[in-house]
């Protein structure tokens, strides 16, 4: 049994605690780069929580998930502002931004240099400047991970910028700031914290540590994303569901993805699709195709009772098996209103084209059993 486990150097939880991340950056440095695509009177509390601190700020606002210009523009406002520590404030695409613009204002060279898939994939060589990431959404868990996810328009897919060196230093995880969210943002967000737990504990690279964590995240989502999606103000609902949001930042950044993610990679360079919604719409597809298969071709796999675990956990029943939990997580996406992929521009025309792309991701390595072209086609054509 050999495994490691690595996330943030520090990890702060809970309500109010976002006021604890001004007097953490004072010891890392005076000049700060905040970067955030939340609206700009949200960041005054913090900017006056920094000012007390004798930190000037700077501002960096990103429209969208994170693309390598745009990451380029970051490092150019914070070198000419001489910010010596950079703090991500906002949904998991402003994290990225924050842990990607860190990381390469201290390691020169075009960032493709460093990317994977389209890049070069090489090791940075500096350690990054520090950063914080205070995540305002529950979903994406980036907060405490060791990599980027970067646009590249280019090449119309999305890519990691990865490297141990990339965890925060001090990841600040406040119940309180996910209050606000709208009800879609929280089914979205919500369901991609769904996959980033139930992805990890199947994946080849699953571990003890993780499949512990992922357990008690996938049990908290069955029970509190539906009352956080009515009720946004309910405390306990976001308290469970911002954690279950950490517990799979935590275990995919040690056990890997599958194939959603896989998919997910090529969906949102080639078409406007959120990341959460791509992962929601896809999950309960992905889940029977990896059972179908699985059943096919490796009958003896581990994942397999794992996935029955899944539908007890998700359903709370005891006699629930893997079938129930795709049914769950279907009927729970219908409720929550997730769209279909067509709904963003997706055809038929183009499924094969995002299969492939899928079948070189880095994401899809970790996935239980390896899909065919065939197989990866249809799980397209039902998420439409």
């Amino acid at each position: 049994m050999n495994f490691e486990f690595a996330t943030a150097t520090r990890i702060v939880f809970g309500p109010g605690k976002v006021h604890e991340a001004a007097s953490a950056a004072a010891g890392l440095g005076r000049r700060a780069l905040i970067v955030s695509s939340d609206p700009l009177g949200s960041l005054d509390f913090l900017i006056r929580d920094l000012r007390a601190q004798d930190i000037e700020c700077t501002q960096f606002f990103t429209l969208g998930e994170p693309t390598i210009p745009g990451v380029l523009d970051g490092i150019r406002v914070a070198k000419r502002a001489g910010c010596e520590v950079v703090i991500g404030y906002g949904g998991g695409s402003a994290l990225d931004g924050a842990k990607a613009i860190a990381a390469l204002m201290t390691n020169p060279g075009d960032p493709l240099d460093y990317l994977e898939v389209v890049g070069g994939g090489n090791p940075l060589a500096q350690a990054c400047a520090p950063c914080i990431c205070i995540p305002t959404t529950a979903g994406t868990g980036s907060e405490v991970t060791r990599n980027a996810v970067l646009s590249s328009p280019e090449h119309r897919v999305k890519v990691s910028l990865r490297s141990p060196r990339m965890f925060p230093l001090l990841a600040v995880v406040d119940p309180v700031l996910t209050y606000s969210l709208p009800a879609p943002v929280t089914a979205s967000t919500g369901m991609d914290a769904l996959t980033q737990l139930i992805e990890p504990f199947v994946s080849k690279a699953a571990n003890p540590l993780t499949d512990a964590i992922c357990r008690e995240g996938i049990r908290r989502v069955a029970l509190w994303l539906r009352p956080a999606y009515y009720d946004g103000g309910n405390a306990e609902a976001r308290e469970n569901m911002a954690l279950a949001s950490l517990f799979g930042g935590l275990a995919l950044a040690n056990a890997g993805l599958g194939a959603v993610h896989g998919f997910a990679a090529p969906l949102g360079g080639m078409f406007p699709i959120p990341h959460g919604i791509a992962c929601a719409r896809l999950l309960p597809f992905v889940v029977e195709a990896n059972l179908r298969a699985l059943n096919a071709r490796s009958e003896n796999s581990p994942a397999l009772p794992r996935y029955d675990e899944i539908a007890r956990l998700l359903t709370g029943r005891s006699s629930a098996q893997a079938k129930e939990g795709a049914e769950w997580i279907y009927a729970t996406c219908a409720e929550l209103s997730i769209p279909p992929l067509s709904g963003f521009e997706l055809t038929e025309n183009e499924l094969p084209e995002i299969a492939a792309k899928a079948q070189k991701s880095s994401s899809m390595k970790g996935n239980p059993i390896q899909l065919t072209a065939e197989e990866l086609i249809h799980i397209l054509k039902q998420a439409l």
